[in-house]
């Protein structure tokens, strides 16, 4: 960023570090937790007719409402349910798009957040809530998970009822960490508020089995929204879609601080293309599990700790130095995430391919240099991480 010293920036934003994460061209990229695998041509050849058939009326406004690709969510939504064994009463008037989750986030955020609000999240998890938060004037409180990065009812229960938050961020499956909360969880944060609990579910395809949504908390919950993305199952991260499920009074609410036009029409247009494909996007996702449980049967095997993930990347620990490991990589061509949690460090599954060549590069490091390895795993007193 340039010296914004001498510019008259609101004092809460000075000094903030904007999210991003290092986007270097090697070979192996596994550090923004993208869907390793391109888009099936034939998928590339449907969302190419589907833009061909608006381009001659870009000088129109897309649907400001979305309609067609609400009636598409639904559907792929009903399905996910249906394969999880679990029935939700969903309508299209209970959908909200954008461009990324997180625009939905900051859509929910700005409508109920604030100046003189407070949102609460459980630390480490995504950088993005806080700075969401803040962005709107809002104050960011956090709770540390526990040494297993896990979270209980009991404990969200009181947290939620010592902070009594405008909004409560829960991620699951979490990022960093892979690790999932029960519905238990969910219920206890909002059983002990009166502000909006947001359930971030943007790697729920990568659960296997299945765990019920929040979305089957929603009836009778009309604070609670569930927002997903089709930037990792989905393989659409350059497309930039994410969207949101709750009451439609909530949905409703966010049309007030929504920009006009929000979501262009190549961009619905090439959404609902790719959820008439869902069945063939998402076959990808079994292998991306295979890989991720490779990498976490590897890395414990020569002497990590790892951690339990329902989601298509593996947090571990019990490195000596996650900067110096993640230059060691480099240096052979693997880009990881150093996170900024001690002695922890993240990669996501990648191709067959991909797998093989870090699981190579760190049994050479290893070999090379056994210190690499931390003496003992310290606990996680860090905060934040970046997708």
């Amino acid at each position: 960023m340039g010296n914004i010293e001498s510019l008259p920036v609101r004092s809460d934003l000075e000094g903030l570090k904007p999210y991003g994460a290092p986007h270097l061209n090697v070979p192996v990229q596994l550090n923004v937790n993208e869907n390793a695998y391109p888009i099936p041509e034939i998928v590339v050849d449907s969302m190419r007719a589907a833009a061909d058939s608006h381009f001659a009326g870009l000088n129109r406004y897309p649907d400001r409402e979305f309609d067609d690709l609400r009636d598409h969510l639904v559907d792929y939504l009903n399905g996910v349910n249906d394969r999880a064994g679990t029935q939700v009463a969903l309508s299209p008037d209970m959908i909200w798009a954008g461009n990324g989750s997180n625009e939905v986030l900051s859509h929910i955020v700005q409508a109920f957040g604030g100046p003189g609000r407070t949102a609460l999240g459980f630390t480490p998890s995504y950088s993005m809530h806080p700075l969401i938060t803040t962005g709107t004037g809002a104050t960011w409180q956090a709770a540390a998970r526990d040494e297993e990065f896990d979270l209980s009812a009991e404990f969200v229960a009181a947290e939620v009822a010592r902070v009594d938050p405008d909004i409560v961020f829960l991620c699951t499956p979490n990022n960093p960490t892979g690790t999932s909360i029960g519905l238990d969880v969910i219920e206890a944060a909002y059983d002990n508020c009166s502000g909006i609990v947001i359930v971030d579910e943007a790697y729920a395809e990568f659960s296997r089995p299945a765990k019920p949504s929040a979305m089957t908390l929603l009836e009778g919950r009309p604070r609670l929204v569930v927002s997903r993305t089709m930037s990792k199952a989905f393989a659409c991260a350059g497309l930039r879609l994410g969207y949101a499920i709750a009451a439609p009074e909530l949905i409703d609410t966010l049309r007030l601080v929504r920009l006009p036009y929000h979501l262009s029409s190549i961009t619905q247009a090439l959404a609902c293309a790719a959820l008439e494909h869902a069945d063939l996007l998402l076959d990808n996702v079994d292998r991306l599990i295979d890989s991720r449980n490779r990498i976490a049967e590897h890395l414990a095997r020569v002497g990590f700790r790892v951690y339990p993930s329902d989601s298509n990347f593996v947090l571990f620990g019990n490195v000596a130095s996650p900067p110096a490991l993640w230059q060691q990589l480099l240096d052979r061509g693997i880009l990881i995430r150093d996170i900024g949690i001690p002695h922890h460090a993240r990669v996501n599954a990648g191709t067959d391919e991909e797998t093989t060549a870090f699981l190579a590069a760190v049994d050479e490091i290893l070999a090379a240099d056994p210190q690499v390895l931390a003496d003992s795993h310290p606990g996680a007193d860090q905060q934040l991480t970046e997708a």
